[in-house]
């Protein structure tokens, strides 16, 4: 954090009030990557911004197509490794 700190300059107004911030693009280049992946739900943020009701047309759309597709509970586990 203190590097990322050391390369970012603030934009003062003529009463000194920061209203900028300059950061290298190489810098800007990862603090968008990052915040275009969330970490934690593994969605880009295009997803995490997606409308609910949206969310909700897909996964009815999912469930349409996957009818009659189902499988025991006992082979879901299968491919999962302890």
């Amino acid at each position: 954090m203190a590097q990322i700190k050391s390369q970012i300059c603030y934009v003062t107004n003529v009463d000194g009030e920061t209203t900028d911030v300059l950061v290298p693009i190489e810098l800007w280049q990862q603090l968008i990557s990052s915040i275009n992946s969330d970490n934690v739900s593994g969605l880009a943020w295009i997803d995490e911004q997606e409308p609910k009701a949206q969310i909700l047309a897909d996964l009815q759309e999912s469930l349409r197509q996957a009818a009659g597709q189902t499988f025991p509970v006992s082979e879901l586990w299968d491919d999962i490794e302890a």
